[in-house]
């Protein structure tokens, strides 16, 4: 037992030894391997900044019927995390608009749970490249010499991968049901325009290209994180095997012949 603890003690204070060496090194960034990863740590910024960022409004003209050449304007805003279902519709102050209360109807829908998700895990990434280039200039020789750190890299590489096309198709998908909830069929869905002597007719809504970028940099986070993963398997033991016995094969030691 206390053999076990000093033995453990040892490998804490050897890893606190090497942590406590820092020194900068570029050549990693020349590498694949590092400027990929800068490359990932730049299109998530891009991910979750034209997501996360957005806000819009959808715009609804209404007439009555005692007075049809004048329409009045409703306006519904609405912005991440897109609660659609809580962007209610305001007229102008002091403006009554065929005497309904718009306040109490609302754009259909909650698209919060994929927007979210989308944004939190692009954040997440950001934070993970920037650690991740940090060892790689400033540990180089710790994360080249040890077995556990490159496997680890490997197997979050895989994760994120999969991660970013799990969110990314959902967040394209939410946003197709947005563009439709806040487009011209919102005019169906109003109880009062329904009623007679209130003609509704559809105004406009913010452009989405922003949040189309997004869907964009979603997609080439995958692939750069997929590309990635092999660099990276490069580095962990699950590759030193094959370059060994390559380089038995090549060298001084020559295959055996047949019996």
């Amino acid at each position: 037992m206390a053999s076990n603890i000093y033995m453990f003690r040892q490998r804490i204070s050897r890893l606190g030894q090497r942590m406590s060496a820092f020194q900068l090194n570029l050549n990693p960034l020349k590498e694949p391997l590092g400027f990929i990863k800068v490359l990932e740590w730049i299109a998530s910024i891009f991910a979750f900044a034209t997501c996360g960022g957005f806000k819009g409004k959808t715009e609804i003209l209404v007439s009555c019927s005692t007075k049809a050449s004048d329409n009045k304007t409703i306006t519904a805003s609405f912005g991440y995390p897109f609660r659609l279902n809580q962007a209610s519709f305001q007229a102008l102050p002091g403006v009554n608009v065929c005497d309904v209360d718009w306040k109490n109807h609302v754009l259909i829908g909650d698209y919060s749970s994929s927007a979210q998700f989308y944004v939190t895990f692009a954040v997440f990434v950001f934070l993970y490249c920037i650690a991740a280039l940090l060892l790689y200039v400033g540990y180089t020789n710790l994360y080249r010499d040890s077995r556990k750190l490159p496997m680890i890299d490997f197997i979050v590489t895989l994760v994120a991968t999969f991660l970013w096309l799990v969110s990314t198709s959902a967040w394209a998908k939410a946003l197709t049901d947005i563009k439709t909830a806040t487009g011209h069929n919102i005019i169906q869905e109003l109880t009062p325009c329904n009623h007679q002597g209130v003609m509704c007719y559809f105004g406009s809504v913010t452009s989405m290209g922003s949040l189309n970028v997004s869907v964009i940099f979603g997609f080439l986070n995958m692939i750069l994180w997929g590309g990635n993963a092999w660099f990276v398997y490069k580095e962990t033991s699950l590759h030193s095997p094959s370059n060994t016995s390559a380089s038995h094969s090549q060298g001084g030691i020559p295959p055996p012949t047949g019996i």
